[in-house]
């Protein structure tokens, strides 16, 4: 099938500007996927703005200097550096000004300065059904899944390229029949307690994407919703195992009002039963340090923290004093109402590193150790950090987390699966 493109379309491209080069790497990205034509897009979420060497910052600086700007509202994920100075970078020259010069060129693209890799708890949230260009896995996930909005997973310069040209490719989850599910991940057999919890939705994000891969599956057997941070905890697991990019929870989200519906009223084709010590294993494997007591640093925030969780790590230190430090990484929409209060001076009086506009996995901010041990509740960060940090990882609440952090040595609760 060859790819059509209007008159307008066209007449971009055969330009020599930044959008020309925008609408061109959409059209021939087009055309190698299969897509019969380009569609119109409500908005963009950018993940290319993540320093990862310097043609990435040179390549945005050309469509600044062709003079593109974004056609649609864009937010930008998570960069290489806090530039509100909550935090420490070590990132060296020449890489800090590289990093530096790239975000403001996204800045000067028109992308609003962000920051965040979940958007959608900061303000960004498209309308049910709406085509989107999104980068970043979690946020892709979350807004396929709760949203319901729809996009693929737009890689770098990929995605900004539709956010200048207003458009991406008619493919893959932008279709619906392409957005049924054809298996069944089946929680029923777990305790209700335990799906209650908060541990419950990372494991069960990791499990979930280490069995579908990229398949399009409908867990069923939750009674009711689990709340917002759960859901974005379990699709950020899900897709950093996996390669999912959309999910359906039964009675839940919004394509879900039931398995049926979510399935297209076919039958699944493969149903996987969660068991207790299915559960048990995947929470094992979230960790990678054997018989260690210690630990150098806990960190949380991936996807970043919301207000509520927040809440959340305040009531569980209680005024305490951590022998450990928090790394907790958030983005500048909870950064904004922390410090109106003046909670971030007295979270960091206790020990909590903020860390603001990035995270601790994809720029050097936790001290260089060898052999060092991370502890986290963070399914995605357990699933990155030992490649991205050298850290070796404990998975565990966020209550573990905090007691550990107390303590300066490691400390779980009892899972209850």
């Amino acid at each position: 099938m060859s790819l059509a493109l209007t008159n307008d379309e066209r007449r971009i491209a055969s330009g020599s500007d930044g959008a020309a080069m925008a609408m061109r790497i959409v059209a021939e990205s087009a055309a190698l996927l299969g897509a019969p034509r380009l569609i119109p897009i409500a908005s963009a979420h950018i993940d290319g703005a993540l320093y990862h060497g310097d043609s990435g910052t040179l390549f945005a600086e050309r469509l600044v200097e062709g003079r593109a700007h974004v056609a649609v509202r864009s937010t930008l994920n998570v960069g290489a550096l806090d530039l509100m100075g909550c935090s420490r970078v070590r990132l060296e020259e020449p890489q800090r000004s590289m990093a530096r010069r790239m975000m403001e060129a996204y800045r000067k693209l028109g992308c609003e300065p962000s920051w965040t890799c979940a958007p959608y708890q900061a303000g960004h949230r498209p309308a049910f059904g709406a085509d989107v260009a999104w980068g970043e896995s979690n946020a892709v996930v979350f807004c396929n899944s709760v949203l319901g909005a729809r996009t693929n997973r737009y890689g770098d310069f990929l995605d900004i390229a539709c956010a200048i040209s207003g458009r991406a490719p008619d493919y893959g989850l932008h279709r619906q029949e392409n957005r049924l599910a054809n298996l069944v991940f089946d929680v029923s057999a777990l305790p209700r307690a335990f799906l209650a919890s908060e541990i419950a939705w990372p494991v069960l994000g990791s499990l979930y994407g280490r069995e579908v891969g990229d398949a399009i599956g409908v867990v069923t057997g939750v009674t009711q919703s689990p709340g917002e941070d759960a859901l974005k905890a379990f699709g950020a697991a899900a897709a950093s195992s996996g390669a999912v990019g959309l999910f359906h929870l039964s009675g839940v989200t919004p394509e879900a009002p039931d398995a049926k519906t979510a399935l297209g009223g076919l039958d699944a084709e493969t149903t996987i039963r969660v068991t207790p010590q299915m559960v048990a294993s995947a929470q094992a494997r979230l960790s990678t340090a054997e018989g260690t007591e210690r630990i150098d640093a806990v960190a949380i925030g991936s996807p970043h923290l919301s207000l509520a969780e927040f809440d959340s790590l305040e009531r569980l230190i209680s005024g305490r004093r951590l022998s450990v430090p928090i790394h907790a990484c958030t983005g500048r929409h909870v950064l904004t109402e922390l410090d109106r209060n003046g909670r971030r001076k007295a979270l960091e009086v206790l020990g909590v590193v903020v860390v603001a506009d990035t995270c601790v996995v994809v720029t050097p901010i936790l001290p260089d150790r060898t052999n060092g041990v991370l502890m986290t509740n963070s399914g995605k960060f357990a699933q990155y950090a030992p490649a991205n940090t050298g850290y070796a990882v404990l998975y565990g609440s966020l209550a573990d987390c905090v007691e550990s952090a107390v303590l300066g040595r490691p400390v779980f609760a009892r899972l209850s699966s």
